[in-house]
């Protein structure tokens, strides 16, 4: 597979409300990501929240199963964190009046405690939040274990940035080690990957645990996989990426599969 085969993002919300439609007709719920990163100025970063209202705005008008996911260094983290909070609560209040879910995504690991303090702040609100933990770190079990406390649904993800772990086989055994922590808890959570060996062993290993868990995938990877879950009973989500500055998403999503093809590996199909 090479990179120029996968098709990782969507260029506008039209695009993204017609491939929603698909994917909720396949029993596969969505994660729209409005792109747009490491926003430098108050202009840039209203600008964003005004793109992510939209989108909220678009789930109910159009009455998606889906929900909004949010990169705090898309509205002010990486240059003022009150500007950042005042804008992550304003995108929050939206998606609570308008019943749409609310997602935040985890970027580097100076962005942690504001995400999760984000997170926090939203949830003590009532409605829920869902919000992704990254394997690779060393802190992840403690977030994890605060952040269940709080009500935060936790999606489990490898990590797509720069971690403290770096061998595969190492993030695997984190990433089921979390799994393993979270299950005595009773909360529900997210697992979120591409790897077929971890696939195999999430399935088998929750079976009996379908109705507290959902399988999150990227857009442009698996297809077959996330349908045959589909089919299968489990709750499957899609993340959908729409919009412009695609550059540094797409970046990520390449040296993926340049790792995985330097160790011998492929994702699932």
């Amino acid at each position: 597979m090479t990179v120029s085969s996968v098709r990782w993002t969507l260029s506008d919300l039209n695009a993204a409300v017609s491939w929603c439609r698909k994917r909720n007709s396949q029993g596969i719920r969505c994660i729209l990501a409005v792109l747009g990163e490491h926003a430098q100025s108050k202009q840039a970063t209203f600008h964003s929240t005004k793109e992510n209202i939209d989108c909220i705005r678009a789930i109910e008008a159009h009455q998606l199963d889906a929900s909004l996911s949010l990169k705090l260094t898309a509205v002010g983290a990486v240059f003022d964190q009150q500007v950042c909070r005042d804008n992550a609560i304003t995108i929050f209040h939206e998606a609570t009046v308008r019943l749409a879910g609310f997602e935040l995504d985890m970027e580097g690991k100076g962005l942690i405690d504001i995400t999760i303090d984000t997170g926090i702040a939203c949830i003590r609100t009532g409605y829920p939040v869902t919000l992704a933990l990254q394997a690779y770190m060393d802190r992840t079990g403690k977030d994890l274990a605060n952040i269940v406390s709080a009500g935060i649904i936790p999606r489990i993800v490898k990590g797509a940035y720069h971690g403290d772990y770096h061998e595969f086989e190492q993030v695997q055994g984190r990433f089921k080690a979390l799994v393993e922590m979270v299950l005595p808890t009773g909360a529900a959570f997210q697992v979120a990957t591409h790897d077929p060996e971890l696939l195999e062993w999430l399935t088998s290993h929750l079976d009996d645990e379908k109705h507290r868990v959902e399988f999150g995938f990227l857009l442009g990877l698996s297809d077959q996989t996330k349908t045959e879950l589909a089919e299968n009973g489990w709750a499957v989500s899609e993340y959908i990426p729409l919009g412009n500055g695609a550059g540094p998403y797409i970046a990520r999503r390449e040296h993926y599969l340049s790792a995985l093809g330097e160790i011998g590996r492929v994702p699932a199909p």
